[in-house]
């Protein structure tokens, strides 16, 4: 049977309550809270996180140096029941914290603005070391990102109605085709095959690309495209070579219309038992594939450092198991795009926050290298 973090105060996040006074409500309560409370809130959180189990006072009184009896704790964890941060599952077993409790923790418990040295650095140089200047910048961080939290992740660029050109290349495939490939200012990166005269060797095609680059550089898609039908008819480059730039122009400026999602690691959620539930699986799994509800879900974000959505806060049903943490990177032009982490909702928010703030950075300082 799947444990789902919700109460019956998570009424207050439906039509009866907004998120803003669900916050007020939350920080109300914790001005109640004495030091003592907080700190053994925090330790049955930190330890649920690392065992998905219910947590019994003789636990906190064992694996934290807190110099509190077991009956004391017991206490306490009755108040904080009482105040609706902690559940019981079962009479005989220990407690589980809410989604309250997560709000809690990530607001207040978890050190102000820290993220931890040793995890940014090895998230960065992940990222250096697994994304090249010439891939699909947006789709490889985002398969970093899963690949470091374990988690489900969700990148979006910015919607660019003018995307920019960056730099252009043609590579020589064989003695009559080459491939183009076109880097945009949004990190996008696409590439089409086209033919081309067998004279234009590899040295002739660099020659080509430099020549474009250059004219073509911060350029966009629809001016790029304007000047390449008049070099159609004028250049004396070949127009076959011109043509297939052209065509991958415009593939790429209807592409990136609107804003573009890329999702990896839904699988992830397999492996924690919050999903063991086959139907619960199902619902989350289909959210995932479903790019268009993920973009309304991001558009909202608050756009601060990061924006953390606890269970019910998402407003989306299958998430109600389930936080999203997102974190805003920047593109050329000054426009913005997001980076996300979807998991369940006892995720180690501190080091979910630690490698969104190197990966947005590293991908901030990939796209300006371009």
């Amino acid at each position: 049977m799947i444990l789902c973090i919700s109460t019956h105060d998570d009424r207050v996040l439906t039509t009866q309550k907004s998120e803003a006074d669900y916050g007020r409500e939350v920080r109300t309560l914790a001005l109640k809270m004495d030091e003592r409370k907080k700190r053994i809130l925090r330790a049955i959180i930190d330890d649920h996180i690392l065992t998905a189990a219910p947590v019994g006072s003789r636990t906190i009184s064992r694996k934290y140096d807190m110099g509190l009896s077991s009956a004391t704790i017991r206490n306490e964890m009755s108040d904080l029941e009482e105040m609706g941060y902690l559940e019981q599952p079962h009479i005989s077993a220990g407690r589980v914290p809410n989604a309250r409790a997560y709000r809690l923790y990530v607001d207040q418990l978890l050190e102000n603005g820290h993220v931890d040295p040793l995890v940014a650095e090895h998230a960065r140089n992940y990222f250096e070391a697994n994304v090249k200047q010439l891939e699909d910048v947006v789709a490889s961080t985002a398969q970093v990102l899963s690949e470091l939290t374990r988690y489900a992740s969700v990148v979006m660029m910015p919607r660019q109605l003018e995307l920019r050109i960056r730099s252009l290349h043609m590579l020589p495939i064989s003695r009559s085709a080459a491939l183009v490939v076109i880097v945009t200012d949004g990190g996008m990166v696409r590439d089409s095959m086209v033919n081309v005269a067998e004279s234009l060797d590899s040295d002739a095609l660099y020659a080509i690309s430099r020549m474009l680059t250059e004219r073509f550089r911060n350029r966009t898609l629809g001016e790029v495209q304007e000047m390449l039908h008049q070099y159609v008819l004028h250049a004396e480059a070949d127009p076959r070579v011109l043509r297939g730039i052209m065509e991958l122009a415009e593939q790429i400026e209807k592409q990136n219309a609107t804003d573009n999602v890329q999702v990896h690691g839904s699988h992830n959620i397999l492996y924690y038992p919050e999903y063991a539930d086959v139907d619960t699986a199902r619902s989350v799994l289909t959210l995932l594939e479903a790019k268009e509800r993920l973009v309304d879900l991001m558009k909202t974000s608050t756009g601060g450092t990061f924006d953390v959505r606890i269970g019910p806060e998402n407003g989306i049903p299958e998430m109600a198991c389930c936080s999203l943490v997102l974190a805003p990177y920047q593109a050329a032009g000054g426009s913005v795009g997001t980076l996300g982490v979807i998991g369940p909702t006892r995720m180690p928010y501190d080091r979910i926050m630690s490698t969104l703030t190197a990966v947005g950075d590293a991908l901030t300082n990939l796209l300006s290298a371009l």
